[in-house]
């Protein structure tokens, strides 16, 4: 996955300066409009921001997901309306943790990419490439990174 992730953080639409948005991924949902999820890392290098939502080039909706209360097990989710983004950290969009929730959105093929247009409470919309991957055909998983 290094190699794709790569590959993708070059391609993100984000300067050096302040929001950068790298490593992003989506797994293929288990058929045409079923939920999935997407990971990604945001580095802040400017002043402390919040993700507020996400849109896809492929429709559908986008939830902003967290854990109900972090250290316990097992990790419960709901819906949060945003994501701290705190200046000079990255913040990981990871399981277990904030992630993004997609679904209703048209087909995803593996190896091919979406894009995720990211919205802030403060800084511009960024938008980035996502690499769509199947872990069941051996696709990158977070877990496998």
């Amino acid at each position: 996955m290094a190699v794709g992730a790569a590959g993708c953080a070059s391609r993100n639409h984000a300067g050096g300066a302040g929001i950068i948005p790298t490593g992003a991924y989506v797994q293929q949902p288990s058929a045409n409009g079923q939920s999935t999820v997407g990971y990604l890392d945001i580095r802040n290098n400017g002043s402390a921001d919040s993700l507020m939502s996400v849109s896809t080039s492929v429709g559908g909706t986008v939830a902003l997901r967290g854990p109900v209360a972090n250290g316990k097990s097992p990790v419960v989710m709901h819906t949060v309306t945003s994501i701290p983004i705190p200046a000079g950290a990255t913040t990981q969009l990871i399981p277990n943790s904030y992630h993004l929730l997609i679904t209703g959105a048209a087909a995803m093929h593996d190896g091919k990419d979406i894009q995720l247009t990211l919205k802030f409470a403060h800084a511009a919309p960024i938008t980035v490439y996502a690499l769509v991957t199947d872990p069941q055909n051996g696709g990158s998983s977070y877990f496998l990174n």
